[in-house]
């Protein structure tokens, strides 16, 4: 079955570090570029952070530039969003997708992305 696994997120307080777990299944992921998107209760879809098949190529959020990394273990048909300095904004549900794509916007940006991303991952940052 195709499908498209997170894992990784918890409760944790504000400045601490976790890092999420996409893992695919059915199909090989190092052919698609791969991507995290959030979702917090009553807000838009934020796209997070992206990278192309090969990583070297990366796109992130103005809201997580710098303390956010995108990774890629391709043979281990993984992707990873290692997050630092967590902040109570960053709470949401957090899914990945992997897609065929031109460009890392188009993917990062994609308006109908919920159709691609897995069941998600609860992040919760709160004191």
């Amino acid at each position: 079955q195709i499908r498209l696994v997170e894992s990784g997120g918890k409760s944790v307080q504000p400045g601490e570090s976790l890092r999420l777990s996409c893992t695919a299944h059915g199909f090989t992921m190092g052919y698609l570029a791969v991507g995290w998107f959030r979702q917090a209760p009553g807000k838009e879809i934020e796209g997070v952070a992206c990278l192309s098949t090969s990583a070297d190529e990366s796109l992130y959020a103005e809201s997580v530039k710098g303390r956010f990394t995108i990774s890629r273990d391709n043979a281990k048909n993984v992707a990873y969003l290692q997050m630092h300095s967590l902040k109570p904004e960053d709470t949401a549900v957090y899914h990945c997708a992997a897609l065929g794509v031109e460009t890392l916007q188009a993917l990062c940006g994609r308006p109908d992305i919920k159709s691609y991303w897995g069941q998600g991952t609860q992040v919760t940052v709160s004191s």
